[in-house]
C-alpha cells in the first residue's frame, strides 16, 4: 500500500509545472553596457609555425578547442597556461574540449631562448556592448542580449566561467545597409562594473546585478497573449548614455519558437535617419507596448534592416531563473 502511495504521489509530482518566481513588474533597462565573458578554460583561436610546422594542429588541436588542463592540472586563464607550461619538461599533456566532447594530446613544445614555444594563440575572454534589457527588482537578477555570445572565429556559444557588465557611453553610430549590418562604438568603463554574469544562453546573458537602481521604471511583464500585432516601441541608446524610444510596428507573432517571437519593422524616422535600422549593439534593447514589457530585440533581418526579430521578455525572465 505504501508503495502504490509513494508512486502515485511521485507520478503526479513529475507531471506539476514548474512554478517562476520571476516578478510581475521588473525594471526595464536599455541602457548601453560593456560586457566581458571569461572562458572556461582557454580557447584555441589560431595557430603559428614552429621550426616551419604547425605542431599544434599536427598534434591535434583545432580552432575553437578550449584547453581546461595541462598534465592533468586545471587551468582556467592564459595566466595559468603560461605557468604550466614554464613549469613542465616540455612535453605536455593536453585536455581539452571540443563541442561535447573531452579529448587528451600529448603536445611535445619547442625550446628557443629559455622559452617553450606552443604553436597555438589563445585566449580566455571575450568584450563586447549590448543593452540591457531588465532588472528583476526582487531577486536582482538581470537579463541582457537576448541571444547568445559566439566564438567570432568558430560560431560556437562561449562556455563561460563567469564574466561582468560595465558602464558604457556610446561615442558614434555606424549606420546598417542591406546586406551590412550597421554597428553603435562605444565606449566601455571598465572601473564601473555594473553586475556579474553567470549564465551565456540562445536567450541571453545573465547575472547578478549589483550596482543601484531606479524603481521608478518598473513596467508589468505581459504574457504572450497579451502581445498584439501593431505599434509598440523599443528602448535603446544612440548617443552618450541617453535611453529614448523608439516607434517600432510588430508584424507578426510565433509562439512555437524560443527566441525569434516578434517580428518586427522601424518606424520611428530619427531612428532610420541615424541607423538606417537595427545595428549592432541594440540587441537586448527592451520591446514596450501598452506600458508593458514584452521583449527585446535580438536579430536583424540582414538583407533589410530596418525589419528585426525579438524575444518574449517572458522566455528571457524564465531562462534568467534556470
Amino acid at each position: 500500500m505504501f508503495k502504490k502511495t509513494f508512486l502515485s504521489l511521485l507520478l503526479v509530482t513529475l507531471f506539476i509545472p514548474k512554478a517562476f518566481a520571476y516578478s510581475d513588474y521588473i525594471i526595464v533597462g536599455g541602457e548601453n553596457i560593456g560586457i566581458e565573458l571569461k572562458t572556461d578554460g582557454v580557447m584555441v583561436v589560431g595557430f603559428y609555425k614552429v621550426n616551419d610546422e604547425y605542431i599544434a594542429s599536427k598534434a591535434g588541436l583545432e580552432i575553437g578547442d578550449v584547453i581546461t588542463s595541462i598534465n592533468d592540472q586545471k587551468i582556467a586563464s592564459i595566466y595559468d597556461l603560461t605557468n604550466k607550461i614554464k613549469t613542465s619538461d616540455g612535453n605536455i599533456k593536453v585536455e581539452f574540449k571540443r563541442d561535447n566532447d573531452i579529448k587528451t594530446i600529448n603536445l611535445q613544445l619547442v625550446k628557443d631562448n629559455n622559452n617553450y614555444k606552443t604553436g597555438i594563440y589563445v585566449k580566455d575572454s571575450v568584450t563586447g556592448i549590448g543593452t540591457l534589457t531588465y532588472i528583476d527588482p526582487n531577486t536582482k537578477l538581470f537579463g541582457a542580449l537576448g541571444h547568445e555570445i559566439t566564438d567570432s572565429r568558430t560560431g560556437k556559444i562561449l562556455d563561460i566561467s563567469g564574466g561582468s557588465i560595465f558602464e558604457s557611453n556610446v561615442t558614434d553610430i555606424e549606420p546598417s545597409s542591406n546586406g551590412t549590418p550597421g554597428e553603435k562604438n562605444a565606449k566601455i568603463m571598465t572601473d564601473s562594473i555594473n553586475g556579474s554574469i553567470f549564465e551565456n544562453t540562445t536567450k541571453g546573458i545573465f547575472g547578478n546585478y549589483t550596482d543601484d537602481f531606479d524603481n521608478s521604471k518598473l513596467y508589468k511583464v505581459a504574457k504572450p497573449d497579451e502581445i498584439k500585432t501593431g505599434k509598440a516601441e523599443i528602448l535603446t541608446v544612440l548617443d552618450g548614455d541617453v535611453v529614448s524610444k523608439y516607434e517600432i510596428e510588430i508584424t507578426k507573432l510565433n509562439n512555437s519558437t524560443s527566441t525569434k517571437n516578434i517580428s518586427f519593422k522601424i518606424t520611428d524616422q530619427e531612428l532610420l535617419n541615424k541607423t538606417n535600422g537595427i545595428v549592432q549593439g541594440m540587441s537586448g534593447s527592451p520591446i514596450i507596448q501598452n506600458n508593458q514589457i514584452i521583449g527585446a530585440v535580438t536579430h536583424v533581418v540582414v538583407d533589410n534592416p530596418h525589419k528585426g526579430y525579438g524575444i518574449f521578455i517572458t522566455n528571457m525572465l524564465e531562462e534568467g531563473e534556470n
